[in-house]
């Protein structure tokens, strides 16, 4: 790769990078180049990339980005893996994914402003989907008014409850 190359390179990483709410810091010694493509092309369609990357190269393209702070732990054979769009669904795939690949390990991640560890990065995994939370959301909205509703039609449905129960009373005295 000569210098021009280098510099378009920087810079397209660096468009890549500069948005994106999750990027994992990964090590994938040991693992062969079929299943790393592999890796990549199940990460693709769901918007997530997976970037193998100089150490030297990501460093500058993390300048500018507030994420330099990663630039520390870029040593030794790294990728990147970067979601772009919903950082918790990203870590539940990136988790679940990495479960079986034993040579890729996790070494840290950039989430909300701060580098997280290992442990955090499934932490993340762990956390609700945004649907959930907007469901559990949602149904917080409408209890009180279903509890409004609920005492509303509590006195008609006990009287019908009560005639009900007057005219089974009268059909058994009948019947006896």
């Amino acid at each position: 790769m000569n210098r021009q190359e280098k510099t378009a390179f920087v810079e397209s990483f660096h468009e890549i990078v500069k948005d994106a709410p999750l990027i994992v810091v990964t090590t994938y010694t040991g693992t062969r180049v079929n299943r790393l493509t592999a890796l990549r092309r199940a990460l693709d369609p769901v918007g997530i990339r997976f970037h193998i990357v100089k150490n030297t190269l990501a460093r500058l393209a993390l300048q500018g980005t507030g994420r330099e702070i990663l630039g520390d732990h870029l040593t030794g054979m790294t990728a990147l893996v970067i979601c772009q769009d919903d950082p918790i669904a990203g870590a539940k795939i990136i988790r679940d994914l990495f479960k079986d690949l034993e040579t890729i390990q996790v070494r840290c991640g950039y989430f909300e402003g701060d580098v997280i560890d290992a442990d955090s990065v499934k932490g993340i995994a762990d956390l609700p989907s945004r649907e959930d939370m907007l469901a559990g959301l949602l149904a917080t909205l409408q209890e009180p008014a279903r509890q409004v509703l609920s005492v509303l039609q509590a006195p008609g449905r006990d009287l019908v409850n009560l005639l009900h129960n007057y005219e089974q009373k009268l059909s058994e005295a009948q019947d006896a």
